[in-house]
C-alpha cells in the first residue's frame, strides 16, 4: 500500500465515504480500461457511494420495524383471500397512502392474510426510506402501560407518533382491554390523526370493537371517527391458511373443513 493510498483510504474515513474507500481503485482501474473522463469517474464514485448509504438506511430501517419475518406481495395468494382485489393492493403499493397520513384497516377471520398484507407494505415502506414500526396490540398496550408506570409517558408517545410514519398494529381484537388500555390505545390515534399513518388489522367487524375497548362505546365511537376518517378498508374473508395446507397434505377434509365453517356460520 503506497502513501497515497493511505492519505485517500484516511480521507474516505475521515468523511465517512466508506463505500468509495473500499471501492475506488477498482473504479479507478475500470475508469482507465473504459476511457473515462474524470467527471465520468466522480459520478461513477458517488453513485457507489449514493447505493451503499440507501442499501444500508434500508437495512437499518428493516431491523427497527421489528417485523417477526419478512413478507411481500407477490407471495401474496389473492385467489385464496375472498374480498381482496388485486387492483386496490397494487394501488396501495404507491405507499400515497402514507404522504396523505392515511391509514389501512384489514379485517377478517384468523389466518387469512390481513398480517401477511400488513407487513408485506412495512417492509416495501422500508425499502423505500419510511420509518416504521410493527407491533401487536399487545405489545403496544404493554409499552404504553410501561412508560405510564415508569412516568415516562410522555417520551413513548413521541416515538410512536413523531419518529414512525408508518404505525402498523397488528391483532387488535383477540383480547380484551381494560379501561386504561383502551384509553392509551385512543390517545395513540388520537395523536397520530393526520399526521402520520396507521395499518391496523382486526378479526372484528367494526360494530364488535367495542367488547375489545372495555365496552366503552363513547370512547370507541371517537377512536373510529379519527381512524376511518382517512382510510382504506379491506374486509377479507375465506378459509384459515393453515387449514387450507392441511387439507392440501391430506391431513384434514375437505368435508370436515366445510362443516366447521357451516357450524361457524350458523353460530353467527
Amino acid at each position: 500500500m503506497n502513501l497515497q493510498h493511505e492519505r485517500l483510504e484516511s480521507l474516505c474515513h475521515s468523511l465517512r465515504l466508506l463505500a468509495i474507500g473500499e471501492s475506488y481503485m477498482d473504479l479507478a482501474q475500470l475508469a482507465v480500461k473504459e476511457e473515462l473522463s474524470y467527471t465520468d469517474f466522480l459520478e461513477r464514485l458517488l453513485a457507489t457511494e449514493l447505493s451503499y448509504r440507501q442499501s444500508r438506511s434500508r437495512t437499518i430501517l428493516t431491523r427497527m420495524a421489528a417485523f417477526p419475518v419478512i413478507k411481500t406481495l407477490e407471495d401474496f395468494d389473492y385467489s385464496f383471500a375472498v374480498g381482496v382485489k388485486q387492483k386496490v393492493i397494487e394501488g396501495l403499493k404507491s405507499l400515497s397512502f402514507i404522504e396523505r397520513c392515511e391509514n389501512l384497516i384489514l379485517l377478517g377471520p384468523s389466518e387469512v392474510g390481513k398480517t401477511h398484507i400488513a407487513l408485506a407494505l412495512g417492509y416495501l415502506a422500508t425499502q423505500a426510506g419510511i420509518k416504521t414500526r410493527f407491533m401487536t396490540a399487545l405489545d403496544l398496550i404493554v409499552q404504553l402501560e410501561a412508560g405510564l408506570r415508569q412516568g415516562k409517558l410522555d417520551q413513548v408517545f413521541k416515538m410512536l407518533v413523531s419518529i414512525y410514519r408508518l404505525l402498523i398494529i397488528d391483532e387488535l381484537g383477540y383480547l380484551p382491554l381494560k379501561q386504561e388500555q383502551a384509553n392509551l390505545l385512543f390517545q395513540i390515534v388520537a395523536k397520530r390523526y393526520e399526521k402520520g399513518s396507521i395499518i391496523l388489522t382486526s378479526n372484528l367487524p367494526f360494530g364488535q370493537w367495542h367488547t375489545t375497548l372495555a365496552d366503552d362505546t363513547a370512547l370507541t365511537a371517537a377512536l373510529l371517527d379519527r381512524l376511518l376518517h382517512h382510510a382504506t378498508i379491506l374486509n377479507i374473508q375465506g378459509e384459515s391458511f393453515r387449514l387450507k395446507d392441511k387439507r392440501k397434505a391430506g391431513i384434514i377434509s375437505t368435508k370436515l373443513t366445510s362443516e366447521k365453517e357451516q357450524d361457524h356460520d350458523s353460530v353467527k
